[in-house]
């Protein structure tokens, strides 16, 4: 067919089509789900434009997306892979420079490379409910096909810092004030696309080259920027490059666009890009269980046992999630302290803009209820029991659940380290007994371990990993142990940590080192927040059965006898008060006295030191988790690690960090570690076996 011959539909490949009406010609993308940026994506714009601006009958091309969302981002199937013709980058100068002017329509999710390709069109209009962004800085890397360079010539330098360097996306309200598209639209993405190159034709919507818009200088958002990401964000790199590329955006666009590729090849270099896209990539790989081919059970409505943090915490996520709760509790008083705490948390979440008022309000009228009596869960789909660690009550709770559960109905224990078998054993159905241990505040961490007991149901798994999506959450499958993945590890590192307290090191010094690497806390602020009454109950659980050779530090037992148990009352480690948080003297004589009984003369530990004996003695411990098939992956353990403990994530996890590390070099550190204490510092067999031939934990992700 002659280019203009006549009106109708031509494929450009499977997924790019071009459709003329006139002078207008749409060039419309189809490539579900998201409209990734793929190569035949790529590729089909360009030929596409490429065919359209040498016919002189067509006066105006307008580019849109099909389904749910104009261009996404990149296609994740490409990571990782060499970059084929064209390149994003060329495509988005391509566009910019095509002789017939581009429109563009935006909506769904127009992120990373489709808003850039947006950037480099000549007129935007969005549709409502659309949301931009540019999110690449969340990978360790920036903008690299002119979002860095265009955003500024259209929203200014302030505003794109905010948007490039907090990778957050924007409604399209705030990006038509800051100037990042033209117009907004109702209707059909196709529709609009044909009324926006009306009115173009028309005059109405005016066509600019983007590189042709000066870019009004302000150095005080970039200083400022800078000084908010020293003090914020140290340690990441990608968003001070970000900072760079926007600065560069004052230059001549090809120079702009020249300096914003070195960049983003410096990011590309970084090890922190390769650890935050192992982390992206944890997400997804994580669903990936024997039982995911199994039916989940249909859930609609949940009970909860106990209304104390976690319970009130579990319940709350389920009613934002649109589930009918029931909530049991002893009596009226524990009820009622439990209703209160799910009404302040949802307060939380209306004041943070995640709930409306109104919503909140049918809510409370009409989706929670509560009971003393366990009766009162006989409906329900689904009950998750949230009582304190005792084997006792859970077993007896499980026994009366097996009388007043209907059949079917899946029984959930949110227990930190018991035996889910000897829960199950409670029960006639242990096929229907699962482990779903959340994580506090439970609300808003985005980590649920799902534990697979000896006899769990398939589907009674598929259904805690189904109801981890519903509840927005990141669900990992563990074996039964104590402390499943996450705390099992965390008990052995916190060991390590306590070792270096008893040999010199204060807790506030450990804490810092370890911030310093990147965590959210460090292990004496968390057992604070936390509350060292729970891990104090589990020292006296385990030690009757605590080996003669393990070197035991009593200190934080001794600092609960006097009743501190943390943050919750007022003092721990550290004092919390009005006038904030400061190391507890009180606990700092109880250290000394401890060192002065060991015999122990103090000595001073570097912030390497800290951070490599806690950081080893983690993955040490993981390592057996995964040699005893607790967790399936390596991925396993990094995403529980990443999700659930404040792990740095452009670090990737600790498995990802073992591999960077070296088997050999962390094989090397344990053995001279050793030297100390021979009990706690052995070398798993499979990171020995890693070390001598040279592998990853990376590679067993594959299998």
């Amino acid at each position: 067919m002659q280019a203009g011959s006549q009106t109708g539909i031509t494929g450009i490949n499977d997924v790019v089509s071009i459709e003329r009406q006139g002078p207008i010609a749409l060039v419309g993308l189809n490539n579900p789900p998201v409209n990734a940026a793929s190569h035949a994506v790529r590729s089909g714009i360009w030929k596409a434009i490429e065919t359209l601006q040498d016919d002189p009958d067509v006066k105006v091309i307008a580019l849109y997306g099909e389904g749910r969302t104009f261009i996404a981002g990149a296609d994740i199937r490409e990571f990782g892979k060499p970059p084929k013709d064209p390149w994003l980058p060329d495509l988005c100068n391509f566009i910019e420079d095509s002789k017939t002017p581009v429109v563009c329509v935006l909506h769904g999710t127009t992120l990373g490379g489709g808003l850039e390709v947006a950037l480099a069109s000549h007129v935007r209009v969005a549709l409502s409910g659309t949301r931009v962004g540019l999110p690449e800085v969340t990978l360790g890397i920036l903008p690299g096909a002119g979002g860095t360079q265009r955003a500024p010539r259209l929203a200014g330098i302030r505003a794109s810092l905010d948007l490039i360097t907090s990778g957050k996306p924007i409604l399209a309200e705030t990006a038509l004030e800051h100037g990042l598209v033209d117009r907004i639209d109702a209707g059909d993405p196709r529709d609009v696309a044909i009324a926006a190159a009306g009115d173009f034709l028309e005059g109405k919507l005016v066509a600019r080259r983007t590189c042709d818009l000066p870019v009004e200088d302000d150095a005080n958002a970039i200083s400022s920027m800078r000084a908010k990401l020293a003090k914020t964000q140290p340690l990441l790199f990608s968003p001070h490059k970000c900072v760079d590329a926007v600065e560069a955006s004052r230059l001549p666009r090809d120079e702009g666009l020249k300096e914003e590729r070195r960049l983003f090849n410096e990011c590309m270099d970084s090890p922190q890009r390769a650890g935050l896209i192992h982390a992206f990539f944890a997400e997804r790989a994580v669903a990936k269980v024997p039982e995911a081919t199994a039916t989940p059970r249909d859930v609609r409505k949940i009970g909860v046992i106990g209304g104390g943090t976690m319970g009130s915490g579990i319940a709350t996520a389920a009613l934002l999630a649109d589930f009918d709760v029931t909530m049991t509790e002893r009596d009226q008083a524990g009820l009622d302290r439990g209703k209160a705490t799910i009404t302040s948390n949802l307060d939380g979440a209306v004041k943070r803009g995640k709930l409306t008022g109104e919503a909140r309000e049918t809510i409370l009228s009409q989706k929670l209820s509560t009971a003393t009596e366990l009766d009162a869960l006989g409906d329900a789909d689904l009950i998750i029991e949230a009582v304190f660690e005792d084997m006792g009550v859970k077993r007896e709770i499980f026994e009366t659940l097996d009388k007043v559960a209907k059949p079917g109905a899946v029984l959930a224990s949110n227990t930190s380290y018991l035996d889910v078998n000897e829960i199950a054993a409670a029960t006639s159905r242990p096929h229907d007994v699962v482990g779903l241990h959340f994580f506090s505040p439970a609300h808003i961490m985005r980590l649920m371990e799902v534990v697979v007991a000896d006899k769990t149901g398939a589907d009674a798994v598929a259904t805690g990993f189904a109801l981890a999506k519903k509840l927005k959450k990141i669900a990992v499958r563990s074996g039964v142990c104590d402390g499943f993945i996450g705390n099992r590890i965390m008990t052995f590192y916190k060991k390590a940590a306590d070792y270096m307290m008893m040999d010199g090191a204060s807790p506030e010094e450990i804490d810092k080192a370890v911030t310093g690497f990147g965590f959210a806390m460090g292990p004496y602020q968390v057992a604070d927040l936390a509350g060292l009454d729970i891990s104090w109950a589990a020292n006296k659980r385990r030690a009757a059965t605590r080996p003669a050779e393990e070197r035991y530090i009593p200190i934080a037992d001794e600092i609960c006898e006097k009743g501190w148990f943390g943050r919750k009352t007022g003092q721990g480690f550290y004092i919390y008060d009005a006038d904030g948080t400061r190391a507890n003297p009180e606990a700092l004589a109880i250290i000394d006295a401890e060192r002065t009984k060991a015999g122990v003369t103090p000595r001073a530990f570097s912030e390497d030191e800290i951070v490599s004996r806690f950081v080893t003695a983690m993955i040490l411990e993981a390592t057996r988790v995964l040699e005893e098939g607790i967790a399936l992956r390596p991925v396993d353990i990094d995403a529980v690690f990443l999700f659930g403990y404040g792990f740095p994530r452009f670090r990737g996890g600790p498995m990802h960090t073992a591999d960077q590390i070296g088997a050999a070099e962390l094989v090397r550190r344990i053995e001279t570690y050793a030297q100390e204490d021979s009990f706690y510092w052995q070398v798993p067999v499979l990171l020995r076996k890693l070390a001598e031939g040279g592998g990853t934990f990376a590679a067993m992700n594959e299998r």
